[in-house]
């Protein structure tokens, strides 16, 4: 392997995971036997080696992989021939990941850029039991019966499953230039992208990365070399379900992350609209601003220890959400209060991100229509878009 010390590990994909066993389950969960899984990830910075992240954290027993391959993907299940290579752990083609523990795969040495799109193959012999996930990734994965490890394609297989769901894989890191600079998009559905379009990288993140590129992101202008993206659907700031609360998980999706020096922030909406969705016929307790306000207050307060960016988005208009409940009087008040707070100059973060742009101007707490993914609670493509021009770049800066 390279031991080239003018070079370090580098986040260069995300991919934040939940547990099975929660109280909320918005979609179907599964387990996998005597089946290959092929998920797709594509890489947001590029590096000269790359190895991935495999999580069993909320496995409720060891999870043994008979297999794993990396490939470039060319389009829906293919993969490139001859692009296809082993991944290893500790040398190992066969691995096991103990229940409630991440592993990191052996470095594969090739060199990777950024908006390369990767195909990640596991054989699963036994019963996974229910698995770690992804809720919402935008990308569609397949499984299929046997060991199909070195198909070029999964497309037409027999037992084919197509799955909206990522299982296992929680990133990649890319031996990048020592130096390189990360921004970590750290919140909810309105970063993980729901709402936007599945397999096109339409998302707030992905095209925040677009406008970087264009700019020359890196050592030319100053700024981060990109953004990687750890939004989690319907995550809360204080509140555990769905994922843990951000609080419980900045450690390890923030803090953790190699080569982080930026954070932007997006949470709110679902401490406020979850209870009362939850409740629906019946009304529930909200949490105040003030409580709000104190949360992401500590939130500021530690990435600062770390010696990171911080910056906050406004929480976003959701007033016609079709959830029922969702959306209360009280809670668009406490959300109005507390975006007005991140505007502020008493807010402790370092910029903000105003994504009232989204907004209705006639009815400032709903979504325009051109945004509107169809729920009034999540933007479509072209919101998003709006939401990355949002973004201050010279916030970025290194």
């Amino acid at each position: 392997m390279n031991t080239d010390t003018t070079a370090s590990w580098t986040a260069a994909f995300r991919s934040a995971v939940i547990s099975p066993y929660e109280d909320i389950e918005l979609l179907p969960l599964r387990a996998f036997s005597a089946q290959t899984v092929r998920q797709i990830i594509r890489l947001d910075g590029g590096g000269s080696a790359l190895r991935i992240r495999l999580s069993n954290r909320y496995g409720s027993a060891p999870l043994h992989i008979g297999g794993a391959r990396l490939a470039r993907r060319t389009e829906g299940s293919g993969i490139e021939s001859g692009s296809d290579t082993p991944l290893r752990v500790d040398g190992a083609e066969q691995f096991t990941v103990p229940a409630g523990e991440d592993i990191v795969t052996d470095p594969v040495e090739q060199t990777v850029a950024a908006g390369d799109e990767l195909a990640v193959s596991l054989w699963l012999p036994s019963d996974t039991g229910l698995t770690t996930y992804s809720l919402v990734p935008l990308r569609t994965g397949y499984a299929v019966p046997g060991n199909a490890l070195a198909a070029t394609t999964l497309d037409g297989a027999e037992g084919l499953e197509e799955l909206d769901t990522r299982h296992f894989i929680s990133g990649a890191d890319v031996l990048a230039p020592a130096g390189t600079a990360i921004a970590v998009a750290f919140g909810d559905s309105w970063f993980e992208g729901n709402g936007t379009t599945s397999d096109t990288d339409h998302r707030f993140p992905d095209l925040l990365n677009n406008r970087l590129r264009e700019a020359g992101s890196g050592t030319t202008t100053g700024l981060v070399d990109w953004v990687v993206n750890q939004g989690l659907s319907a995550n809360r700031l204080l509140t555990d379900e769905v994922g843990e609360h951000a609080l419980a998980r900045l450690r390890r999706d923030v803090l953790d992350v190699p080569g982080v020096t930026h954070v932007l922030v997006h949470f709110g909406l679902n401490d406020l609209g979850i209870p009362g969705q939850e409740a629906h016929p019946a009304s529930a307790p909200i949490p105040s601003a003030t409580d709000l306000i104190a949360g992401l207050t500590t939130l500021a307060e530690r990435l600062h220890a770390a010696g990171l960016t911080a910056i906050a988005a406004t929480l976003g208009p959701y007033k016609d959400t079709v959830y029922d409940g969702y959306a209360t009087p009280e809670g668009l008040a406490v959300g109005r209060e507390v975006s007005d707070w991140i505007r502020s100059a008493d807010s402790p973060f370092d910029a903000y991100v105003d994504f009232d742009v989204v907004a209705d101007p006639a009815d400032p707490d709903r979504i325009r229509d051109d945004y509107d993914s169809g729920d009034g609670l999540h933007v479509n493509d072209a919101g998003a878009q709006a939401l990355a021009d949002a973004v201050d770049l010279a916030s970025l800066k290194v």
